[in-house]
């Protein structure tokens, strides 16, 4: 099938071919005649299918047939956060243009000033995160009664963000009469509730890869203790000369401080997460992909919607509790038939959260050792062996662990009886304390009633003459 079968006007297929596509993906293939045949839509399809377009085309086209009913927008396509607001609304933007509709982004992290005065000018398509939206409408400088099309893109990541309560405030402050598509990477119970209650009479469509993870991703697994993580991370950037890194931490307070680290070892980083401005995340984000930043730390809040080219590495520094989080994480990379390589550092805590990927993907993840850093590895031969360490004894002789064992066992005999002479009181030690050697007798003007009296002190060194010539203090 090509775009041209799809029933789009040939300002859309021009823009299509403006954007190097020449067939249409299998979601794309799916969704717009089903559309454009004006069915609501509940479609599962995983991040970098194609399904931004799969939605905005049709959307773009049945809008492009009717007159705009003035300020107010037609249709709103409501995403889990800002990155993947800005990237759905750059998208929709290239097509809306070619046939002369209005498109307008407003999120949260930026001034509502512009926002507003963006909106004041009129507007065909919407394209918003759940809280700003609110915050306009319920400053009464949006009105969503005019909604003809709804757009729940990533609703899965929304319900994950906690987004339920704003979600359904969205649904009330829309007429009935509408049609909606929601789109979803899983199919949880909480996902199938939503699409109980807003669509009506749906087409599914599910489109999932033979592969969960794709195939141009190579992944592995470094098994590591949680404390040695941050040297392995040091270790495989400087020793494999990485250029541009994407490493995901589990929280912001660990993106600022892994950030930091990388930084004190004099390797380019910054910190990409919800508590840093839109304007400075815009920055970085751009920075990044440029080239001018090196590491980028980052949230799961880069997981959905970042789209850079030619990244080679991501790094899972925390693994995700959510298994399709490490397919939307390592999908960064080995975009556009472009391989790249996906690393997990998997300390003890979390290899429940590897098995649970595991699961998802049917396979095993290949572990790889990194000698001096990971779990069960070989020491180099130039590591001296230490009693007790672990590893480290696999290539000492025999004779040297022997010698060391029967130190260590002659030293805790030695403790021992130290530590039995000091517990019965008894010895020269004992007899010390009582004031006297054994056998002595009491000094000459003293009474023995006083033995083991420490005799007094100056009052103070104030109180001593100082011998002239020689500086007062310490010696």
């Amino acid at each position: 099938m090509s775009f041209d079968q799809l029933g789009l006007r040939a300002e859309l297929l021009k823009a299509v071919e403006t954007k190097g596509y020449t067939t249409p993906t299998p979601i794309q293939s799916k969704a717009i005649p089903v559309i454009l045949d004006g069915r609501d839509i509940f479609a599962r399809a995983q991040t970098g299918t194609g399904k931004t377009d799969a939605f905005g085309l049709p959307l773009v086209e049945i809008l492009s047939r009717g007159k705009s009913n003035g300020r107010h927008p037609r249709a709103l396509v409501l995403t889990p956060t800002r990155e993947l607001a800005l990237q759905v609304g750059e998208s929709i933007k290239a097509l809306a243009r070619r046939v002369s509709l209005r498109c307008t982004v407003v999120h949260g992290g930026v001034r509502i000033q512009p926002q507003i005065d963006r909106l004041k000018r009129g507007v065909d398509i919407l394209v918003a995160t759940p809280g700003r939206l609110l915050d306009l409408a319920s400053l009464r400088h949006l009105n969503l009664l005019q909604i003809e099309f709804v757009v729940f893109d990533e609703a899965d990541r929304m319900l994950d963000l906690g987004f339920n309560e704003e979600i359904t405030e969205v649904i009330n402050l829309m007429p009935y009469e509408r049609r909606t598509m929601l789109f979803s990477a899983t199919y949880t119970q909480e996902i199938r509730d939503l699409a109980a209650k807003m669509l009506r009479d749906p087409e599914h469509i599910e489109v999932t890869p033979k592969k969960t993870a794709a195939e141009s991703v190579i992944q592995k697994v470094h098994l590591v203790e949680k404390t040695n993580k941050r040297p392995l991370l040091v270790h495989l950037i400087t020793s494999g000369r990485w250029s541009r890194v994407l490493v995901f931490c589990r929280t912001k307070h660990g993106a600022n401080k892994l950030t930091d680290k990388l930084t004190d070892h004099g390797i380019s980083a910054a910190a990409l997460h919800g508590n840093k401005s839109q304007s400075l995340r815009t920055r970085t984000l751009e920075e990044f992909k440029r080239g001018e930043i090196r590491i980028l730390v980052a949230t799961d809040v880069a997981a959905r919607g970042l789209d850079i080219s030619n990244l080679p590495f991501v790094v899972n520094y925390d693994m995700p509790s959510i298994p399709e989080d490490y397919v939307h994480r390592i999908g960064r990379t080995g975009r556009a038939g472009v391989s790249g390589i996906a690393v997990s550092l998997v300390s003890a805590e979390e290899k429940r959260f590897l098995d649970a990927i595991e699961a998802l993907l049917k396979h095993k993840i290949p572990v790889e050792k990194v000698d001096g850093y990971t779990q069960g590895h070989d020491v180099p031969d130039f590591v001296l062996f230490r009693p007790g360490s672990t590893g480290g004894g696999k290539k000492v002789d025999k004779e040297l662990q022997e010698i060391v064992e029967q130190r260590k066992e002659s030293k805790q005999k030695s403790n021992t009886r130290k530590g039995k002479s000091k517990s019965s009181g008894k010895g020269p030690k004992a007899a010390s304390k009582a004031g006297a050697k054994p056998g002595s007798k009491p000094r000459a003007g003293k009474k023995t009633g006083d033995a083991g009296k420490k005799p007094s002190r100056p009052a103070s060194r104030s109180s001593q003459p100082s011998r002239p010539g020689k500086p007062r203090g310490r010696r």
